[in-house]
Order: structure tokens, then sequence, then C-alpha cells
């Protein structure tokens, strides 16, 4: 269900974390979360989830994925 709001431009539950790496909450078992960036006003990556046990090096990954995007991009 937040995959489908998140389509339509709705993220809800969201906190920007640092290098342009935000962090999707969802509230349903073991605390997922969805890591994604934004390159100006339409487009959104997708980085990668996982749940809560894991977050420190699913940020880790996230931001190490994202900064090679943009070096491809730029």
């Amino acid at each position: 269900m937040r995959i489908r709001r998140a389509e339509r431009g709705h993220f809800g539950d969201v906190k920007l974390l640092e290098d342009g790496v935000s962090e999707m909450r969802i509230d349903c078992g073991p605390g997922y979360r969805v890591y994604f960036a934004r390159e100006g006003r339409m487009v959104y990556l997708l980085l990668c989830g996982g749940a809560k046990a894991a977050q420190p090096a699913d940020i880790k990954h996230a931001k190490t994925m994202w900064a090679a995007i943009r070096k491809e991009l730029s």
C-alpha cells in the first residue's frame, strides 16, 4: 500500500537522512525501511530497503549507491 502511494507522490512517513538519501518508514512487521533519493522534481530512485535491525548498514549501502548513480549522471 505504501509503495502504491509513493508511486503517486504521497510518500507519507519520510525522514531526510543525509547525502540526498531519504528513508520511508513502513509501520508493518519488523519496522521496514525503504531508502530512496530524488533527482529534480520528478525522478525517484529506489536504492534499497530493509528492516530496522539492519538500518545502519542499509543506510550506508543506500548512500554508496546514490553517490555512484550521481557520479554516472554527471
